[in-house]
């Protein structure tokens, strides 16, 4: 509860910023709809619009789009903590306590040494990036050193956060063929992605694999399967699309191939035209963006952890096998129910969210379950149609992408840290199954 309302109180103040003239371009202020949508996505680093951000807002509102987009990546609880350590340089027992349930660690002695270390790798990931971009901006793009490294780091906060805000109007689109700006912004979004107790293990012991934990491994192999897989589906099925891949020579295309892929573990850039593919393209990359990244990092989705535990569940059952073992240990039945209920609780929102845009719209199916999926999963990814749904319809994406930001997190963890002891056990009985 306590995360939820810190997310809460931030929304609200991110809005009330938004919506002051000094924030929109023109005259006047923006409306509470455009100001919520837009507080709501930057805060749970999803990266869907309704105005164009690069045109909409000014410097001011791109700086509080910035700011909540940091926040929303770190965590509330985790900068409130930060905050608490500045200024009495302690961590009360409640800070604690929620800090660890945002960070998914359970333990309380070691919150104020994990809080401080997530903080310093996103700064030192986010400065590495924006240095590059940076220089690329200004020598590529003959960009004045003030705009070239305000690209920059606009871009590096918003990729190591798997936020997908950019200050162009075509996203990334105008960077296809480069890799020095498509490569960097890669790079975040999958550290990002991976979740900072992955990135604290491996950044002590990536020589060593043998010492990795089960989640760590989990996180690595199935980051890279899925990211391989889906290179290749995305290549193979826009490879001759004249509108997106086939109007490229064959190294930038593999380039944009591999550069959306990633875009899927929760980011939301585009450097092609995602309304110009292929309906079998969605498809897939609504399964991408429906499984996320990383858990306690700053992708969505259900989590690469959930869905890999789902496999290794299913694999067991067919094989016969009395229990669930992976990479040499035996997984809890806890997290068995933890992982079914998360995953079957994802699918109900995203099928419900879907039904009810569609009862408001004329959009196609395959359309409306892609933008769903995006909010759901905080990508941003879109065919182009969020900016022209109904009111109604967007009020539903803003619910959506904040139960996705919050809802798996705070459900799994619930699940995780309440035990209910039962002095009794109820009587057996197995219904028929398939």
């Amino acid at each position: 509860m306590t995360v939820f309302l810190g997310f809460a109180v931030a929304t609200f103040v991110g809005t009330g910023l938004l919506m002051l003239p000094i924030a929109k371009a023109g005259a006047g202020g923006a409306s509470p709809l455009e100001a919520l949508f837009t507080a709501v996505s930057a805060l749970c680093v999803t990266g869907l619009i309704i105005v164009d951000t690069p045109v909409y807002w000014t410097g001011f509102g791109h700086a509080v789009i910035l700011a909540l987009i940091q926040l929303g990546g770190l965590g509330v609880m985790t900068f409130a903590s930060v905050v608490g350590l500045a200024v009495i340089r302690r961590l009360s027992l409640r800070s604690r306590l929620t800090a660890a349930t945002e960070a998914k660690n359970i333990g309380l002695e070691n919150v104020k040494a994990l809080v401080l270390g997530v903080v310093k790798i996103s700064i030192g990931i986010e400065v590495v990036v924006a240095l590059i971009l940076t220089v690329q901006f200004g020598v590529a793009y003959e960009k004045s050193l003030g705009e070239a490294l305000w690209l920059g780091v606009f871009h590096s906060v918003s990729s190591f956060n798997n936020a997908g805000f950019a200050l162009f109007s075509d996203s990334m689109m105008g960077f296809v063929g480069d890799p020095i700006i498509c490569l960097p912004m890669c790079a975040a979004i999958i550290l990002g992605g991976l979740g900072f107790p992955v990135i604290m293990q491996l950044r002590k012991q990536i020589r060593t694999p043998r010492l990795w934990s089960m989640n760590t491994r989990i996180v690595v192999w199935a980051t890279v399967l899925l990211l391989v897989a889906g290179t290749a589906y995305i290549t193979a099925l826009e490879w001759n699309n004249p509108q997106t891949l086939g109007a490229l020579d064959w190294p930038s295309r593999l380039l944009a191939g591999f550069f959306q892929s990633v875009q899927t573990r929760t980011a939301g850039f585009n450097s092609i035209d995602t309304a110009e593919m292929g309906t079998a393209t969605w498809l897939g990359m609504d399964a991408l963006m429906f499984i996320g990244g990383g858990s306690a990092g700053t992708a969505g989705g259900i989590k690469v952890t959930t869905f890999a535990v789902l496999f290794f569940i299913i694999v067991a059952e067919i094989r016969g096998d009395g229990a669930v073992n992976v990479f040499g240990k035996r997984l809890s039945r806890a997290v068995h129910r933890q992982a079914i209920a998360v995953a079957l609780l994802a699918v109900a929102l995203v099928a419900v969210g879907t039904v009810l845009v569609m009862l408001m719209t004329d959009f196609s199916l395959d359309e409306i379950l892609f933008e769903v999926t995006s909010a759901f999963g905080t990508v941003g990814l879109s065919t182009g149609i969020t900016a022209a749904l109904p009111p109604a319809a967007q009020l539903i994406l803003v619910a959506l992408m904040f139960i996705g930001r919050l809802g798996p997190i705070t459900f799994a963890s619930a699940l995780a840290l309440r035990q209910r002891t039962l002095l009794y056990e109820l009587p057996k009985e197995r219904p028929i199954i398939g």
